[in-house]
């Protein structure tokens, strides 16, 4: 499994790139509007973004998920939260989409993510758990928690009033 992370220190904003080498797979989580750096970064590892995923409805800065959407990339958005907090642009879309729920499951090549409802910051955020299945592990070796758990911190939850 190869992880980069994609920082834009101006927004103290991070993205990651996930990718499996076996496969050539890749998925950027978080991404912002600005997609071509990850592509970039992707060709440079010798492989492709097959997907992209939000971990939650960004008020910080301009999610690039509707950006990779128009390219064709498979995006991933959370169906929690109630109906004041759905992806309403994508629900309306002919995009490549899938909703997601507490406790499901994708890969992206031999890379396993796992949906955590985890509302606090926003009431849909969802963290990942992350598995590379093509080594053999069966416990997760990280958490893609968006703003959500910083190291030695936990996010705050968003101003919504």
């Amino acid at each position: 499994m190869l992880v980069r992370q994609i920082v834009d220190s101006g927004l103290a904003q991070f993205a990651y790139l996930v990718g499996c080498p076996r496969t050539g797979e890749a998925i950027v989580i978080d991404p912002e509007r600005d997609v071509d750096r990850y592509f970039d970064v992707a060709a440079r590892h010798k492989l492709r973004i097959v997907a992209a995923v939000d971990t939650h409805i960004h008020a910080d800065y301009l999610s690039g998920l509707r950006e990779m959407a128009e390219r064709g990339v498979l995006v991933y958005a959370s169906r929690e939260g109630g109906p004041d907090w759905q992806y309403e642009w994508l629900l309306r879309s002919a995009y490549q989409f899938r909703l997601l729920g507490h406790g499901d499951i994708f890969k992206v090549g031999l890379i396993e993510f796992q949906a955590v409802h985890t509302p606090g910051h926003t009431p849909e955020h969802l963290s990942y758990l992350v598995r590379d299945t093509g080594a053999g592990a069966t416990d997760p070796m990280a958490l893609a928690s968006g703003d959500f758990v910083f190291v030695g911190d936990v996010g705050r939850p968003d101003l919504l009033e």
